[in-house]
């Protein structure tokens, strides 16, 4: 991971994915932090995470991004192939821990699986 300067911003964006029991959008972790962020400096912290491998990006059924903090991965490895979960009632979005195999043609290789399922989620299917 690169040596990256700390901000408050940072810090408090961390912080609420750490925290978080579910993958959050930008608009969830903007509505958590306490320290004035704009719309772009969230983005930037959240794009920065990814790269760093800190955090992992979901793209919902929906066009809208998630992120979650990596909990499984190791340095260098990243395993994200795995299928999400998005309720359309409360709007949680969470990872699944099944793995994802994906059968490619000759020639092909995998570096990234993106798969959401949305529904309803236990609580909201009570």
């Amino acid at each position: 991971m690169k040596k990256r300067r700390n901000t408050a911003t940072q810090t408090a964006v961390l912080a609420s994915l750490q925290e978080a029991e579910s993958a959050l959008s930008h608009e969830m972790i903007q509505e958590k932090i306490t320290a004035k962020a704009d719309r772009t400096t969230i983005y930037r912290i959240l794009n920065r995470f990814c790269d760093d491998g800190l955090v992992h990006r979901i793209v919902a059924d929906d066009g809208k991004q998630y992120f979650a903090i990596c909990s499984e991965c190791e340095a260098n490895d990243h395993r994200h192939d795995h299928f999400h979960f998005r309720c359309l009632n409360c709007d949680k979005v969470e990872c699944l821990d099944q793995e994802v195999s994906v059968n490619l043609p000759t020639g092909y290789r995998t570096t990234n699986f993106n798969g959401v399922v949305s529904g309803y989620c236990r609580a909201c299917n009570a």
